[in-house]
């Protein structure tokens, strides 16, 4: 499908984006456009690929830009066939203090997005979203939401035949910036504590290539306005900082310290609430959370209810499976990011 087509990543300079390039560049993909607005990024990227694929790094195509920007959007997207579109704003924290900087980012430039995207013709866009849009606490999690709800009435407005709109949800990304096990490698290597919030707290784990993963099944599965969601397994934060140091701190010389849980955290996160497991369908690996097709007809819902709805549990990183240290160990120890650091030292 993506034979001589041209992608375009929003924020294509973060993790994700590098993962993507790993999987396509060295196939028949026409052309891969990175559209961020950070140019130091985008010129250590180009750099980097010219060194590492020299033969296909020309199918790479950088674009300064800003989601926020509409203009700046289209004038990426003349010839685009398809879009991931990554770019956010994703620090709790930073999302706590400046949360108006999170709804421009996260829910203005996704509509943006969208908006260029089918005023262009594109035929797919595959919007990333967060678990912590389920149930929202906090900012970020709170702009998430909103902007899985633009994707959804996105959809409604055009044909799929057209452009088709879905959205992918997913927990924890390990080792993608800003996470937890760089950090508290940096730690270790430094000899100070593993500064950790809640031992017993739950988090999903997957890996970037899973994040890929499951992208790519919602590109080929997933119906425009579709919510996709990974069943992935979680651990805690304290089996989490035990495989870190099984790994990096084998004389014991790091203590784990419980610095308290922070603002606009949760003690586990959800990725299918309530009231999407009453329509969720399951794909196996995946469950795909269909967009709500009722029209603004409100009056019949005041007469049709739904009786079984009640009887469903929310997926959350409390009740999927959860992994102990030497499976955290194992797969953590698969990860490249991981064998890099192990090779260092």
């Amino acid at each position: 499908m993506f034979k001589h087509k041209t992608l375009l990543i929003t924020g294509g300079t973060g993790s994700f984006g590098n993962a993507i390039l790993e999987r396509f560049l060295d196939t028949d993909i026409g052309e891969i456009r990175i559209f961020s607005r950070d140019e130091k990024k985008q010129d250590d990227m180009r750099h980097l690929y010219q060194t590492k694929y020299p033969e296909q790094s020309d199918k790479i195509k950088f674009y300064i830009g800003d989601v926020r920007d509409l203009q700046s959007v289209k004038n990426a997207m003349h010839g685009v066939d398809y879009i991931f579109h990554a770019a956010a704003l994703k620090q709790v924290p930073s999302c706590e203090f400046f949360p108006i900087e999170a709804v421009k980012t996260n829910v203005l430039g996704t509509e943006n997005v969208l908006t260029a995207a089918i005023e262009c013709g594109v035929k797919k866009v595959i919007c990333l979203s967060t678990d912590k849009a389920a149930y929202p606490v906090n900012a970020m999690g709170t702009s998430k939401a909103m902007m899985e709800k633009v994707v959804v009435a996105k959809s409604r407005t055009v044909s799929p035949d057209k452009t088709s709109i879905c959205c992918t949800r997913y927990g924890n990304v390990m080792c993608s910036r800003g996470s937890v096990i760089p950090l508290w490698i940096e730690q270790i290597k430094k000899g100070e504590p593993i500064t950790v919030t809640d031992p017993s707290m739950t988090r999903f784990i997957m890996s970037l290539e899973e994040a890929v993963d499951l992208v790519l099944y919602a590109f080929e599965n997933a119906e425009s306005g579709d919510i996709m969601v990974q069943k992935a397994p979680a651990c805690t934060i304290e089996v989490l900082a035990k495989a870190v140091k099984a790994l990096f701190d084998k004389e014991d010389k790091s203590k784990i310290k419980v610095i308290g849980i922070r603002h606009g955290e949760k003690m586990y996160e959800t990725l299918l609430t309530n009231e999407e497991c009453a329509n969720a369908i399951d794909m196996g690996s995946f469950y795909r959370v269909p967009a709500d097709e009722r029209d603004l007809n409100y009056d019949k819902y005041f007469k049709d209810g739904d009786e079984k709805r009640n009887t469903l549990t929310e997926f959350n990183s409390n009740n999927t499976e959860l992994l102990g240290t030497e499976a955290v160990i194992a797969k953590i120890a698969a990860l490249e990011y991981i064998r890099e650091q192990l090779n260092e030292e």
